[in-house]
C-alpha cells in the first residue's frame, strides 16, 4: 500500500514542524480533499510561521470561496494584498487582486 502525500506531509512535520512550506503543502493537500477547517488551520499555521508566505493568503482566500465565505475570502484577500505589497511581490498581489475583483 502506498503512502499517501497526505501522510507524506504529515510524517515530514513531526521531525520539521516549523517548516512553512511543508504546512503549505498539507493546507493545499486537506483543500484538495474538501477538508477545510484542516486546511484553514494549517494556512493559518504557515503565515503564523512566516507572515510574509504570500501564497498562503491566496490560497486561504481560495479555500473560504470554496465554502462560500466570500466576506471572509475578501477580508483575506485585502490581507494578502498587504503583505504582498509590503513584500514587493507585484505578482502575486495582481492575482489576488483580480480574483478579488471577481467577487
Amino acid at each position: 500500500m502506498s503512502t499517501s502525500r497526505l501522510e507524506k506531509l504529515q510524517n515530514l512535520l513531526k521531525t520539521e514542524p516549523n517548516d512553512a512550506f511543508l504546512n503549505f503543502g498539507l493546507a493545499m493537500e486537506f483543500a484538495k480533499a474538501a477538508r477545510f477547517d484542516e486546511s484553514l488551520a494549517q494556512f493559518d499555521r504557515v503565515q503564523q510561521l512566516d507572515p510574509h508566505y504570500i501564497a498562503a493568503y491566496f490560497q486561504k482566500g481560495r479555500t473560504l470561496l470554496s465554502m462560500g465565505d466570500v466576506d471572509r475570502a475578501r477580508a483575506e484577500l485585502n490581507r494578502g494584498i498587504a503583505a504582498a505589497t509590503e513584500s514587493g511581490d507585484l505578482h502575486a498581489r495582481g492575482e489576488m487582486e483580480e480574483l478579488l475583483a471577481t467577487l
